[in-house]
């Protein structure tokens, strides 16, 4: 087990990665502190991670609001006395339109959330680790930085300011023993993606299928990746196999992005 007695916070426990980061962390032997703003959601997950023998605590958190983002620090540092791995998941998608139809405030309310809120929680959370000498910070960051698409300009933004962000921590949190590193996720099987094939299956008087097929021809291993899979990733980032990495933009999106 990767995790083992490692206490390992997780933002945005919500239907698809977050809670499938909460449960695979448990699964590899973490202590798991489940934040996000949906307490009745969060408790669910909970259930779900306490079944994989983890110790678990839940703490209703809106990132966006720095006195919530260190009561959560706080409560976790009582529970289990440290804070080894941090993983930024929460976001918001912004709105889906073209730039020219953009309204700005829209940008600002999802850099509030992709960007600030996962800087405000790091920022709480590094002096613990600072204190430890020793800690992982894991932004879950995007493929559509990297490769865009159009309508999603700001959220695309927002986690490419998220990437360059990385690195300076990286660089500045380093010989704190800190370690810095994100996950560029691409199309992953799970609810969200689910409701996104059949609503446009619907739309466009296809079928299911006929939808992931259009999506698949651009993803090399021939299939969409499993959302649990892609929890997997970050995790190696929480980890001690990723020891000497830091400053890091892991590719997991099946090969449709390579750099």
């Amino acid at each position: 087990m990767i995790l083992k007695d490692k206490v390992v916070v997780v933002s945005g426990i919500g239907p698809g990665l977050g809670q499938e980061l909460a449960i695979n962390a448990g699964q590899q032997g973490a202590k798991v502190v489940l934040a996000a703003r949906t307490q009745s959601f969060l408790e669910k997950v909970d259930a779900e991670v306490q079944k994989t023998g983890a110790e678990t605590l839940v703490v209703a958190t809106d990132i966006t609001d720095s006195a919530q983002c260190q009561n959560l620090v706080d409560k976790t540092v009582e529970r289990f006395g440290r804070i080894d791995a941090l993983i930024n998941s929460a976001y918001s998608g912004g709105t889906f339109c073209t730039f020219e139809d953009a309204n700005l405030d829209d940008w600002r309310s999802t850099m509030e959330v992709n960007l600030f809120g996962s800087l405000t929680l790091t920022q709480c959370a590094v002096p613990v680790m600072k204190k430890q000498g020793k800690g992982s910070v894991v932004m879950i960051n995007t493929l559509v930085e990297r490769k865009p698409l159009p309508m999603q300009a700001a959220y695309a933004s927002s986690k490419g300011a998220l990437s360059v962000a990385t690195r300076m921590l990286a660089k500045e949190l380093g010989p704190h023993g800190i370690r810095v590193n994100s996950v560029a996720m691409g199309w992953m099987w799970g609810p969200p993606v689910e409701g996104y094939v059949n609503g446009m299956a619907k739309e466009m008087g296809v079928s299911a299928d006929d939808v992931i097929a259009d999506i698949v021809k651009d993803i090399p291993i021939g299939h969409i990746p499993d959302d649990s899979d892609c929890a997997n990733a970050a995790l190696f980032f929480a980890s001690d196999l990723s020891a000497v990495v830091t400053g890091a933009n892991l590719n997991c999106n099946g090969g449709e992005f390579m750099a």
